[in-house]
């Protein structure tokens, strides 16, 4: 009789909670779709520099920098003359993704500026690509700037030790990585 007793609300909560976890496990298989659709109608990230080429790369970065933020951070703070804090603001509170990080910093390192220049124009022109963006700042954009920034991320790559396919441009003027690594060792 005590055994009853006791099994009498184990035996109502089943009752109570058997229709709710049926309707979970018989939902369990479309989960996954959920996840595919709500990934299927994310926007592609299209940082817009005009060259394809770089914003296949940016889109690279943004992969990269998810699975390594530190090394992310410190290059930009070694090579591109970020601050830490500033880049981890722009990535943690102003939702920045990182190639676009990546992009303002060696951008406004290749025109004399800092990053926060191209930050702030960026920032006035939310829905524009970058090519739109470095139009739009004090120093008109030229071939030498895009040739510095392209050339920089090839050496961000490096630094990460990152492989990185070279358009036939960039293969003509670099190299492939043992050319470069040796370049850079007779800088030293």
């Amino acid at each position: 009789m005590n055994r009853r007793k006791r099994a009498a609300p184990r035996v109502a909560w089943l009752r109570r909670c058997l229709p709710a976890l049926l309707a979970c496990v018989s939902a369990w298989p479309l989960f996954p779709a959920v996840a595919v659709a709500q990934a299927a109608t994310a926007p592609a990230y299209e940082p817009g520099t005009g060259d394809a080429w770089l914003d296949r790369q940016l889109a690279d970065v943004n992969r990269y920098a998810e699975r390594y933020p530190d090394a992310f951070i410190d290059e930009l703070v070694r090579y591109g003359g970020a601050r830490r804090g500033y880049v981890e603001a722009l990535l943690q509170q102003h939702g920045w993704v990182p190639g676009d990080v990546w992009f303002a910093c060696f951008w406004g390192q290749a025109i004399g500026a800092s990053c926060r220049e191209p930050v702030q124009a960026r920032s006035r022109l939310p829905g524009e690509g970058w090519r739109t963006v470095v139009e739009s700042l004090p120093v008109a954009p030229d071939n030498l700037h895009w040739r510095a920034v392209r050339h920089a991320l090839v050496a961000s790559y490096d630094h990460w030790d990152r492989p990185i396919r070279l358009d036939a441009l960039l293969q003509r003027q670099l190299g492939d990585r043992a050319r470069r690594d040796a370049a850079a060792r007779g800088h030293d």
